[in-house]
This record gives structure tokens, C-alpha cells and sequence, in this order.
């Protein structure tokens, strides 16, 4: 990450928490909401449907749309700071197209849930996008080994979240393409909280 050796700012280290909490909530949400809701199949169902109108773990499922929807974008105010380029508007886009997806829910109409499909199909984007857009930063700035990794997670979760529009066992290549990058997300914002650290910015300062 660049910006290693800049002075830490007041609460710097709590704002890429976005990033582990928000990843982490969504996953939490739907492992539970799947596990509670009688008949629910985890390849062929997408975790939406978790959060449809009438659904039992509903109000669950869409606390960890919200908790996304939010701790990704705050997540994005540290990547915006530590790592040049336009991830950060990714992670933005990405948190807001969540948020969308809550906003809206299966099953209340078809417009609604045109929208529902609209607003997930931009996150998807936007989510296989993050890693992606950070890949030359991190090249460039001679982090290698976590450039190269982040277009492999790119590329995987992008070809899994394609999959799942268009061919069967849509629930399974869902969950793959975006626990790829929510991982990414995480991994990601610990390399950012260590950075902060007051003992890596006094090794930054003298070195």
C-alpha cells in the first residue's frame, strides 16, 4: 500500500474496519439466514433470496446487506488515502449498489425487483472491480506478490459472478465470486491497519 510512513491521524486505524466488519457481517448474515430458512439451497439460490419478501431471516439477511452497504464505503475513505487510483470509487460503488439491493427486495413487485437485479448486477461490477483497480498501484509501488494476487481474485470472482447470471448453480458460484473479494476486502484493510500502527510509522520515519 502506499502512503506506509505517513504520520497516523486520530482514529486513522479505525476507519479500514469498514472493510473486515462490513465483509464480515454479510457473510455471517447469509451462513446464518441459509442455515435457519427450511428448503433453502445454497447452490441454487441466491443470497437474496434470503431477504425477499417474506422470508424468514429476512430482517438478518438485510442487516448484512446494510452492514456492507456501509463499512465498505468507510472502508474506501483509507483505501482512498493509501493506495492511489480509483479503487476507492469502486468500493463506493460497490457499498451503494448493496444498500440498493436492500432498499429494494424480491418479491414486493416487478418493477421492484428489476430494480433489486439492476442494483446487483452494479455491485457485482463493482465489487470484482476493487481488486482489479488496485492491481497496478500495487505493482507499481513494487508490492508485487499483492498485485499479482489481486487480479488473480479479480479475475476469479469476476468469471464466478458472471456465472452465476447466466447458468445453473447460480447460488454456489455467487457465494465464490464474492467471498473472493470480501477476503480481498479484509486481507486488504488489515495490510492498511498495520501501516497505521504507531510502531510501523516510527520504522517508516527512521528508515
Amino acid at each position: 500500500m502506499t502512503g506506509i510512513g505517513r504520520p497516523a491521524e486520530p482514529g486513522a486505524r479505525l476507519v479500514p474496519l469498514g472493510g473486515i466488519v462490513g465483509p464480515a457481517a454479510f457473510i455471517t448474515a447469509w451462513v446464518v439466514a441459509g442455515t435457519l430458512t427450511a428448503g433453502y439451497s445454497w447452490t441454487d439460490d441466491a443470497i437474496s433470496r434470503l431477504a425477499a419478501v417474506g422470508a424468514p431471516a429476512r430482517v438478518l439477511m438485510t442487516a448484512g446487506f446494510v452492514g456492507f452497504g456501509i463499512g465498505v464505503p468507510v472502508y474506501a475513505i483509507a483505501l482512498r488515502r493509501h493506495l492511489a487510483g480509483p479503487a476507492w470509487i469502486a468500493a463506493v460503488t460497490s457499498g451503494a449498489a448493496t444498500l440498493g439491493v436492500a432498499l429494494f427486495p424480491l418479491g414486493t413487485s416487478s418493477a421492484i425487483d428489476g430494480a433489486h437485479n439492476a442494483m446487483a448486477a452494479s455491485g457485482y461490477l463493482a465489487l470484482a472491480a476493487i481488486p482489479f483497480l488496485a492491481a497496478h498501484p500495487l505493482l507499481v509501488g513494487q508490492h508485487r506478490a499483492a498485485g499479482v494476487s489481486s487480479l488473480v481474485v479479480a479475475g476469479l470472482a469476476g468469471a464466478c459472478l458472471a456465472a452465476s447470471l447466466v447458468g445453473p448453480n447460480h447460488g454456489l458460484y455467487q457465494r465464490a465470486g464474492l467471498t473472493l473479494v470480501d477476503v480481498w476486502l479484509m486481507a486488504s484493510a488489515l495490510a492498511i491497519i498495520r501501516t497505521c500502527s504507531p510502531g510501523q510509522a516510527h520504522r517508516s520515519a527512521r528508515s
